[in-house]
């Protein structure tokens, strides 16, 4: 039991530490691409052609477009209050409801797409998602922001930490068609299969001064250093070696026991056991304290991450040189797989060798068992 606990706690801290690597990661590309790929001017926000989006659904992989614009360093202020001290914010004009849709897919960021939707009349206060930076700045009450055609009045209706899109803690997010400015400078494609090579020759056709960038080709730029690198080969190493000893512990522990149980199945087949019926006598006797052990080892594993974790961050180990990661996005968090994952292995190893000792015990028969003056 000991050797169990032992051995499914490492193996649960380190796959909790590969798969906040991997989460961390995973989260960084997210919200600096936005989507699987991402087609913008290159160095700043640039007009996009009519009909590009079109052609980019054309392309093969490509499940939907979401058109954005972005537009960056706007002062949270109008025109008149604005100072090179302001603060600022990036601003994402978006279509509600595609872009609701493309939040659901990316994270638990997500929001209704009625929450964007603006009232009438001839100074309509828009309601705006904003990080909680710029939320604190704002306030309950409406309030002016500068963009690039005019001043418009906001209104903060939920706060979100991140979005896709913006790498930014300073954000807010507001429907495109309220904008006086209404072009969208950026495409968010999705698509699982998504074919990078005909994406940008698509772009390059209609316009050759967009750039493409995609979310798999950004996470490979995290991973660059031997300290990286070697760190990861390592919890892979400890999750190996736990789950390995795991098993030894488990086989060591019914071998050691096998001849009492044979010698137990071979007198009560002479009393009309059967095969099948010894499968089961014999599990019943092993599996008590398998599941004792494997929920054991799942709670220590457990405890022992949640007590670990906050002197653990994973963001130097998961980001190499990248600035846009926050605190919770390179924490170390348990992992269900790595903590289910190898106490489920230790509860189907135990139910094996039972099953393949209760067979090889009926082959054997129980002549040879039950010899004269055996004392086992």
């Amino acid at each position: 039991m000991l050797a169990l606990l032992i051995a499914l706690t490492t193996a649960a801290f380190g796959g909790s530490v590969l798969a906040g690597v991997a989460g961390a990661r995973d989260d960084a590309a997210l919200r600096a691409v936005g989507a699987d790929a991402r087609i913008s001017g290159e160095g700043g926000p640039a007009a996009l052609t009519d009909g590009l989006a079109d052609d980019v659904r054309e392309v093969s992989g490509v499940q939907d477009v979401t058109a954005v614009r972005i537009e960056y360093a706007v002062p949270l202020s109008s025109s008149r209050d604005a100072a090179s001290d302001t603060k600022r914010a990036t601003l994402l004009g978006v279509d509600p409801e595609p872009y609701a849709r493309l939040v659901r897919g990316s994270g638990p960021s997500s929001f209704s797409a009625g929450l964007l939707e603006a009232g009438g009349g001839t100074n309509p206060v828009l309601p705006a998602i904003a990080s909680p930076s710029v939320a604190e700045r704002l306030g309950d009450g409406p309030r002016t922001v500068r963009s690039e055609g005019g001043d418009i009045r906001v209104r903060v209706v939920a706060v979100r930490t991140a979005t896709p899109a913006v790498d930014s803690s300073d954000f807010l997010i507001v429907d495109r068609a309220s904008l006086d400015v209404t072009g969208p400078t950026t495409l968010l494609v999705t698509g699982a299969g998504l074919d990078g090579t005909a994406l940008r020759s698509a772009v390059h056709d209609a316009a050759p001064a967009l750039t493409v960038r995609l979310r798999s080709a950004e996470r490979e730029t995290y991973l660059d250093t031997p300290l990286q690198s070697g760190a990861e080969r390592i919890y892979a190493v400890a999750v190996a070696a736990g789950a390995g000893y795991a098993v030894l512990a488990v086989l060591l522990s019914l071998l050691r026991t096998a001849p009492e149980r044979t010698t137990l199945l071979a007198r009560l087949r002479t009393m009309g056991l059967t095969t099948r019926q010894g499968r089961r006598l014999l599990a019943a006797e092993a599996m008590p304290q398998a599941l004792l052990a494997a929920a054991g080892g799942v709670l220590v594993g457990w405890v022992t991450i949640a007590l670990l974790a906050p002197g653990v961050d994973l963001g130097v180990l998961a980001l190499a040189d990248a600035d846009t990661a926050t605190p919770h996005t390179a924490s170390l968090r348990a992992d269900a797989v790595s903590l289910v994952v190898p106490a489920l292995g230790v509860v189907l190893l135990t139910a094996a060798v039972a099953g393949v000792q209760a067979w090889w015990a009926g082959r054997r028969g129980s002549t040879k068992e039950l010899r004269a003056g055996d004392t086992r």
